[in-house]
């Protein structure tokens, strides 16, 4: 299968886009996990319409200008995970959810814990907005490992700013 990537800039430096003959696979949010993938992935091609209408959406996204993403998405997981992620893409725009909640969300109540671990295994973030779940405390906490005022950040473009009083 093939693979193509766009860059685009971000309020906190460069992410790496990439998709197949699907959709958007992949967001690379730091420069070494995108130079490990394209180690893993040396025949990958620049540029395809849907890596550039990606990146269109997310300079609006980051600009303030888009609530939703319109992509066609190339999503591998588990049924579980996928559950999750679809769950996590019905948080609106600017509001967020706790671990807790989603499982609610998703009819299991008990699996707060894996709905953390699909949440940490996310390959599409912003695009599928695990920045919007918080702990249960209201507090940030996990992101992208411990990379938490990324978070914080993309929650401030949508408007979301109670931790900050």
């Amino acid at each position: 299968m093939s693979l193509y990537f766009a860059s685009c800039k971000a309020p906190f430096g460069n992410i790496w886009v990439i998709a197949d003959e699907k959709g958007i696979s992949r967001i690379e949010l730091f420069e070494e996990d995108w130079v490990q993938f394209l180690e893993k992935n040396p025949d990958i091609q620049e540029g395809s319409k849907c890596c550039n209408e990606a990146v269109r959406q997310l300079d609006e996204y980051f600009c303030g200008k888009r609530k939703e993403f319109d992509l066609p998405l190339s999503i591998e997981g588990t049924a579980f995970r996928k559950q999750v992620w679809k769950a996590l893409q019905q948080i609106p725009y600017g509001e967020v959810r706790s671990y807790s909640e989603v499982a609610e969300m998703i009819g299991n109540p008990k699996a707060v814990r894996a709905v953390g671990q699909a949440n940490r295994s996310n390959q599409i973030p912003i695009i599928i907005p695990c920045h919007r779940v918080i702990g249960k405390n209201g507090h940030l906490v996990g992101y992208a490992g411990s990379n938490t005022p990324i978070k914080k950040l993309l929650l401030e473009i949508e408007g979301y700013l109670p931790f900050n009083k």
